[in-house]
């Protein structure tokens, strides 16, 4: 496994940063900051990772919110 001391994300799964966002912010929080559906429509963590995986510009800005939040 390769070392990155300047990626503050290596090492977390997708599952971990939704998990603590959602934890930290709760759902209805986390859909007026990140505004996606799938964090306003029903949301579940399951839901909430498919839809990310599937798209890349989501999951930048729910990584960006993760990063700005636990890494500062």
């Amino acid at each position: 496994m390769q070392q990155q001391p300047n990626n503050p994300l290596h090492g977390i799964t997708l599952e971990m940063i939704v998990t603590q966002l959602y934890e930290y912010y709760g759902w209805k929080e986390l859909a007026r900051i990140v505004r996606i559906n799938c964090f306003a429509t029903n949301p579940t963590i399951k839901s909430s990772l498919n839809f990310l995986r599937r798209t890349p510009w989501a999951r930048e800005k729910v990584e960006a919110l993760y990063v700005e939040t636990f890494c500062s």
